[in-house]
C-alpha cells in the first residue's frame, strides 16, 4: 500500500484551513508571543538560522575585535555555516559525557580575548545549563546566544528560555511545534541589544518576493501533508528511498545549502502564524500532559537513558530524547523502527567535525564525547498522532533490543 499512517518525528501544531484565509495580521504573530510567553517585543524573522545571524552581527557591532564564536560539537549544522557566512570564525566546544551539555572545562578552554559568543542549545525542547556558560562568557567579556530552536515555550524558573542570555532564538520551522513553515523568532531582555538588533534585521532582512513565495508554497503544502495520513508522500518515502540508499544525512535533512536565505516575511505568512497561534498555548500543555505519562513508561526500559527536565525547569516535549548503552544497540533499535512510520527518528547524524561537506568550516577539533553522543542516540515523537498501543510497540521494540 502506498500510503500508510505516518507519524512525524517530532509534535508540530496542524494547520487548519481557517489559518491559511487570514490576512489580517492584529494582533500580530509576535504579539502573540509576546504575551503567551512574556517575551519583551520579540523580532519575527525568516527562519531560526536568520534569527541566529542577525543576533551575531548585532553583537559584533558592539565588540568588532572578537570573532570567534563557540558553539557546540554535537549541534545542528546549520550553526556553523551562518557563523561563516557572517565572515566569523567557529570554535568548537566538546559536551559533557553522556549529556547535550556543553563541558565546562572545555568550554574554559575555549573562551578567550578573541571571543564573541558562546552558543548554549537548548535541544529536545529540554532547557540547557546557560548559568555555567554565563560565568564562563563573562569571565572572558564575552556573549551568551541561547539556541532555543528546538525550545519554544521551554522555561527556567517560570521565565521563557532565551532570556537568560544576551540573545534567544526559536525556530518556526516545519514540525518545530508553531510553524510559519520556515520562520524565526529573537528576543533578547537588554533594551538595547532588541534595538540594535531591531535595526541589524531591516539591514538584513530584505524583501525578496521570488523567496517568499516559495515559502508561501510550502507553507500551502505543511496546511495540506501535515497529518498522519497523507505526511508518508512528504516525509516517509523520501526517508525510506534516503536510507536504502545508506544515505542517513539526506534521511534527517542534515545536509543544508552553505548560503542561508535571508528575507523578510510576508503579511499572509504572518497572518497564518498569528491564527495557529491563538491555539498554540493549548497544544503545548497537551504535549506536556502526554510527555509527564509516556516519558515514565520510557524509564522503566532498563538500560536506557531518558533524558528530562532540570530542576526548576520546563521543558517543552517535542519529541523525547533517549540515549542507548552503545551505537551497536541503537542500530539494532533503529533498523526496527526508523522506517516503521511511528515517529522514531535521530536528531542529528554526526557530531560537526563528521560531516564532510563541511570540512571547509569546520575546525578538526577532537570532540570525542560529541562524537559518542551523535553514535548512541535516537528520539521518539511525542505527537499526539502517536497512538498508545503503538508507543507501546516502541517501548517493548527497546526494551527488547537492551535485553539481547
Amino acid at each position: 500500500m502506498l500510503l500508510h499512517r505516518e507519524i512525524p518525528p517530532t509534535a508540530g501544531l496542524p494547520l487548519h484551513w481557517q489559518d491559511l484565509l487570514s490576512f489580517d495580521t492584529r494582533p500580530s504573530l509576535a504579539d502573540y508571543l509576546a504575551k503567551q510567553l512574556d517575551i519583551p517585543d520579540p523580532l519575527l524573522t525568516c527562519s531560526g538560522t536568520a534569527a541566529f545571524m542577525v543576533a551575531l552581527r548585532a553583537l559584533h557591532r558592539k565588540a568588532p575585535s572578537r570573532h570567534v564564536v563557540v558553539i557546540p560539537a554535537y549541534t545542528c549544522p546549520l550553526v556553523p555555516i551562518a557563523v561563516r557566512q557572517l565572515g566569523l570564525s567557529l570554535r568548537l566546544c566538546d559536551l559533557l559525557p553522556g549529556h547535550f551539555d556543553l563541558d565546562p572545562k572545555a568550554l574554559a578552554a575555549a573562551c578567550r580575548e578573541d571571543t564573541l559568543a558562546i552558543v548554549p542549545t537548548h535541544l529536545a525542547g529540554l532547557v540547557a545549563d546557560v548559568t555555567t556558560a554565563l560565568s564562563i562568557a563573562r569571565n572572558a567579556g564575552a556573549f551568551v546566544i541561547e539556541d532555543a530552536a528546538q525550545a519554544l515555550g521551554a522555561e527556567q524558573d517560570g521565565r521563557s528560555v532565551g532570556l537568560q542570555g544576551d540573545a534567544g532564538f526559536f525556530s518556526l520551522a516545519a514540525g518545530k511545534g508553531l510553524s510559519t513553515y520556515e520562520g524565526g523568532i529573537l528576543i533578547a531582555r537588554d533594551n538595547a541589544i532588541r534595538k540594535a538588533m531591531a535595526y541589524e534585521a531591516t539591514e538584513m532582512l530584505p524583501c525578496n518576493w521570488r523567496m517568499e513565495l516559495l515559502r508561501c508554497m510550502q507553507l500551502l503544502g505543511l496546511a495540506i501533508c501535515y497529518r498522519p495520513s497523507l505526511l508518508t508522500l512528504a516525509y516517509g518515502l523520501p526517508l525510506r528511498r534516503s536510507l536504502r540508499r545508506g544515505d542517513p544525512i539526506a534521511a534527517i535533512g542534515d545536509h543544508f545549502p552553505m548560503q542561508v536565505p535571508l528575507h523578510s516575511v510576508s503579511r499572509w505568512r504572518q497572518a497564518v502564524g498569528a491564527r495557529a497561534a491563538a491555539r498554540w498555548p493549548d497544544f503545548l500543555a497537551h504535549r506536556r500532559l502526554l510527555a509527564q505519562q509516556r516519558i515514565e513508561r520510557l524509564r522503566r526500559i532498563h538500560g536506557l537513558q531518558v533524558f528530562d527536565e532540570r530542576p526548576g525547569s520546563t521543558a517543552s516535549w517535542p519529541y523525547f530524547l533517549l540515549l542507548m548503552p552503545d551505537e551497536a544497540k541503537r542500530d539494532a533499535a533503529l533498523g526496527q523502527l526508523w522506517q516503521s512510520g511511528l515517529g522514531v527518528s535521530r536528531i542529528f547524524v554526526h557530531a560537526l567535525p563528521d560531516y564532510d561537506y563541511l570540512a571547509d568550516c569546520i575546525p578538526r577539533t577532537a570532540t570525542p564525547r560529541a562524537r559518542d553522543f551523535a553514535a548512541r542516540t535516537l528520539t521518539i515523537s511525542n505527537s499526539p498522532w502517536l497512538e498508545d498501543a503503538d508507543f507501546e510497540h516502541i517501548c517493548a521494540t527497546l526494551d527488547r533490543v537492551l535485553r539481547t
